[in-house]
């Protein structure tokens, strides 16, 4: 399914910042590659231990989610982290959620400056999901009219594995073997393909441990700060069967009563994924609603010009 991806390089405070980039996949939306395509940039964020290939791999025979995007239209950005691919590593004591909320939204406001996108969705997973919260409440340099921050909410349960992947040596970085990963991020085997869990294999990458001892903290030390601060449009999605997050129904909703700026938020359960929702079958049925979240942002936003 995957169609013709690029790679792109952003230079932010000294800092490389590499990304992938999946163009619209019907002659009509892709026209000239630096104009627009009529239809906001999404700008994908990837959680820990995955560099920007998260967003391509491929759950359900309907392709990635770079795939569905680019295929309904959608110019999309997937954005590895710092650390992560080939963008600059962080020191370990600077190695923060809120100095990679300033690179990445620096960076961002590249990549859309350079698609002359007058729009912008931020796509954020798990921790990219964090990141693009953190981005929309402090006000980005660039036209943001939506957040989708999925694999992430408000409840962390003590003792589980969030807090066992945060107890490892804090400035390591550690590559956990793709088995330990697995056990965390797939849902039941009747839920992904083999395929799914093949590819995400060549998705996954070496972790600073910083990283996975900030998670578990963040509902806490910055959700309650953050939340209040998002004026645009949210969706949030959990995997049913989340083995770091609580995605039971009244946690979803606590965590949609938090964004009171936000003009709307949407905000459910994934049925039938763990916590990377996209490597699942029924990854695509999220897809498909992040776009048609993508369509009614748009709508919103040009309520507003």
């Amino acid at each position: 399914m995957a169609n013709q991806r690029g790679a792109a390089t952003f230079e932010v405070d000294g800092h490389t910042i590499t990304a992938i980039t999946a163009d619209p996949a019907t002659p009509a939306d892709r026209g000239d590659p630096a104009a627009p395509s009529g239809k906001p940039l999404i700008a994908a964020l990837p959680g820990g231990t995955y560099t920007a290939r998260y967003f391509d791999v491929a759950g359900s025979p309907e392709g990635s989610f770079m795939d569905v995007a680019a295929a309904n239209g959608y110019r999309v950005v997937a954005f590895d982290r710092p650390g992560y691919g080939g963008s600059t590593p962080l020191e370990p004591d600077a190695n923060t959620f809120t100095r990679h909320a300033e690179l990445l939204s620096a960076a961002v406001a590249q990549a859309a400056e350079r698609a002359g996108a007058d729009g912008v969705i931020l796509a954020g997973h798990s921790i990219g999901g964090m990141i693009a919260l953190m981005i929309a409440a402090a006000g980005p340099g660039f036209p943001l009219i939506g957040v989708s921050a999925t694999g992430m909410g408000a409840v962390i349960p003590p003792g589980g594995a969030a807090e066992a992947l945060a107890a490892l040596p804090p400035d390591a970085t550690v590559d956990l073997p793709y088995g330990e990963r697995d056990k965390v991020m797939f849902g039941p085997a009747s839920t992904y393909r083999a395929e799914g869990l093949r590819q995400a294999h060549g998705s996954y990458a070496p972790v600073p441990v910083r990283e996975l001892i900030q998670a578990p903290r963040w509902p806490e030390e910055h959700l309650p700060q953050v939340a209040p601060r998002v004026g645009v449009p949210v969706h949030n999605a959990l995997g049913e069967y989340d083995a770091l997050w609580d995605s039971a129904p009244e946690n979803v909703a606590r965590f949609a009563a938090m964004f009171t700026a936000a003009p709307f938020v949407d905000a459910a359960v994934a049925r039938g994924t763990g916590h990377c929702i996209d490597h699942h079958t029924l990854g695509f049925a999220l897809h498909l609603r992040q776009l048609a979240f993508a369509e009614e942002c748009a709508v919103w936003a040009a309520g507003l010009r």
